[in-house]
């Protein structure tokens, strides 16, 4: 892992300071993009599966270093289901075969995602805390359990992706601004009200 951080290693030269804590430019890039992903994805432009990905490999980076090993390792799955995403909003189906289109959750769903939430939390927490030598196992698997299930409901263009991100950007605040990452819990507000910009962006178009 120290080889795959050594690329980055210009990156992280400090752009300036915030707060008392150096911003590196890795970290302020990374923003760039991600607000960049977000404003396509409230558009429902595609090109924001790509930025998301490239984003989230230098948020892994961030991340890793700072010992955030839960939100490290959900930039790896962001990576990788920006793929699939992409592929989804191109090409994807709803269950009658007719294109993907923004849409409620059923009844059964709903219930569905809050089990989903509620398993995967604690035992991210747990594995968290038992192989990691994280300093907050239980804050760091949150946003890292409710961002896998946020992802997929994007993905498939449901309109409850936009709430699952409110609680996700709201706890990653907190998170990020315990850690020094200033610039990064400010993109995190943002993404707060982004993502109210979103849910009623997306209500609109439903």
């Amino acid at each position: 892992m120290t080889d795959f951080l050594s690329l980055f290693s210009p990156l992280f030269a400090t752009a300036f300071t915030l707060w008392g804590a150096d911003t590196s430019w890795l970290e302020l890039i990374a923003l760039v993009l991600a607000l960049a992903m977000v404003g396509c994805n409230i558009r429902e432009i595609h090109w924001g599966w790509p930025l998301a990905a490239i984003s989230s490999v230098l948020y892994f980076a961030l991340f890793w270093r700072s010992k955030l090993y839960g939100d490290a390792a959900l930039q790896v799955f962001f990576a990788v289901v920006a793929l699939w995403g992409w592929a989804q909003w191109l090409r994807g189906r709803q269950a009658d075969g007719s294109a993907l289109t923004i849409r409620h959750l059923t009844a059964q769903g709903r219930w569905c995602v809050l089990l989903v939430c509620a398993l995967l939390w604690p035992a991210t927490g747990w594995f968290l805390h038992r192989y990691t030598d994280t300093d907050v196992p239980w804050w760091d698997a949150f946003p890292t359990a409710l961002s896998v299930v946020g992802q997929w409901l994007l993905g498939r263009k449901y309109l409850a992706n936009w709430a699952v991100w409110v609680l996700v950007n709201v706890v990653s605040v907190g998170l990020f601004a315990w850690k020094g990452l200033w610039l990064t819990a400010l993109l995190y507000s943002l993404f707060v009200a982004l993502s109210v910009v979103g849910w009623r962006a997306w209500q609109r178009k439903l």
